[in-house]
């Protein structure tokens, strides 16, 4: 396409000034994003002022418009460019961690979020010769499926896609490769249970819980971040973490530690996404109930 086309022929540097204009332009004309997002932030940080938060929402929509630019890679038509350039803009860093999960057996279960750039997180990860699935959903038209998936297979991510995800996943634990899931966003009944996440009882993903009971695979969070200065993607695996045989308790943890993420870099976050949905927040907060 031919916005794949034009962005592969950006230097860094100019995609990295071209993304906050553009993260700009949208901040004006979207009310309704801007919203949402400003909702969120308000009943996440209630101890921020006004000016804080919106300093915040300003520096989250420069940081869309560089990750925008940032997939528009996947569209690239030239063969080999998003190999490169997944190679040239991303760093790894604990890489043991993951290696000493593994050798455990029975696979591995990778947690994220929509912070920095998860598609830049998988393909890092397969770079570095991580077989890994990403659980992720069809995209519609099937031209933008086949074209997404293709380039994320130049790298070496596969797909397990919704709704039929089990059998593929089971499939992959049991040839001990990994699995990467986002859990960030809202998940309800039956898929999702409510745990705490900024102070408040909100639907969570209970798949990597349940997967961990079931498999004895081990569970690794990935946190992602794309440096400021330089403008690197870094990502970061953590140390495997301890689960529970009891699913609401593995649940938890993994959601206050992508809780701890979003704390640490606000203005990278997904926050036009309604994650909040049927929540209402306490009354020293400000006080609405998302549908």
């Amino acid at each position: 396409m031919p916005l794949g086309l034009v962005i592969s022929l950006f230097p860094r540097k100019v995609e990295l000034w071209i993304g906050p204009c553009l993260g700009k332009t949208w901040f004006l004309f979207s009310k309704k994003r801007k919203k949402i997002a400003f909702e969120n932030l308000k009943n996440c940080f209630p101890e921020k002022s006004e000016i804080e938060l919106y300093q915040i929402l300003s520096a989250n929509f420069d940081h869309y418009g560089i990750l925008i630019l940032e997939l528009s890679h996947l569209f690239s038509p030239i063969p080999g460019h998003y190999y490169r350039y997944c190679q040239k803009n991303s760093r790894i860093e604990g890489l043991e961690n993951w290696k000493r999960a593994n050798e455990k057996g029975n696979g591995v279960l990778f947690v994220s979020s929509h912070l920095g750039n998860w598609e830049l997180m998988a393909a890092r990860g397969a770079l570095e010769g991580i077989p890994l699935t990403m659980v992720t959903k069809q995209l519609k038209p099937q031209w933008l499926h086949r074209k997404v998936e293709s380039s994320r297979l130049s790298v070496g991510v596969k797909g397990a896609y919704e709704p039929r995800t089990l059998p593929v996943v089971m499939r992959m634990l049991r040839a001990s490769e990994s699995v990467g899931f986002v859990m960030d966003q809202y998940a309800g009944p039956p898929m999702g249970i409510a745990v705490e996440f900024f102070g408040v009882q909100v639907g969570t993903l209970a798949a990597v819980g349940t997967l961990a009971d079931r498999t004895k695979a081990r569970v690794v969070p990935v946190l992602t971040y794309r440096e400021p200065k330089t403008g690197i993607v870094v990502v970061q695996i953590q140390p495997e973490v301890e689960v529970s045989e009891d699913v609401v308790v593995t649940t938890q943890v993994l959601a206050t530690r992508i809780e701890g993420w979003v704390r640490q870099f606000p203005t990278q976050w997904l926050w036009t996404h309604r994650r909040f949905k049927n929540v209402r927040w306490p009354t020293s907060r400000f006080s609405i109930v998302t549908k």
